[in-house]
């Protein structure tokens, strides 16, 4: 004949230090209506959520700061991709008086889906006065 002793813990709680398991006989399976029995899939991990366009900027801007150490103008295109996000951003190349002679150059920031820098490059530079049209 098997007794159950009771033993504390150290917090000051008690547990059955013999006798049968804490298991339910079905297995961990529920019951549906049906009377089958159906597996409990196990707690899915929450999906990684994507970063907003406005953070997405926000790093590209900053990554693009750090890099050259030249003063940001804007952003001026902001478009996701498979593996990840393409930003242009505007750049002062060159600061001159008057400021309508500065230098500006546009850049290509690509970030992957976390917004880590992968990769940028000038794509165009030109007068702060010049009129241009874009292709």
């Amino acid at each position: 004949m098997a007794t159950k002793k009771a033993t504390s813990t150290g917090s000051g709680s008690k547990r059955a230090s013999a006798g049968g398991s804490s298991r339910s006989s079905s297995g961990g399976r529920s019951s549906s209506e049906g009377g089958s029995t159906r597996r409990r899939s196990a707690p899915r991990a929450a999906a990684p959520r994507r970063k907003s366009a406005a953070a997405i900027a926000a790093a590209a801007v900053e990554q693009l700061t750090a890099l050259t150490g030249k003063q940001t103008e804007g952003v001026t295109s902001l478009e996701s991709t498979d593996d990840g996000w393409t930003v242009e951003v505007e750049v002062v190349e060159l600061r001159r008086i008057p400021n309508t002679t500065d230098v500006l150059a546009t850049y290509e920031v690509l970030l992957d889906q976390g917004g880590e820098l992968q990769g940028y490059r000038r794509l165009r530079r030109y007068g702060r006065s010049e009129s241009r049209e874009d292709q």
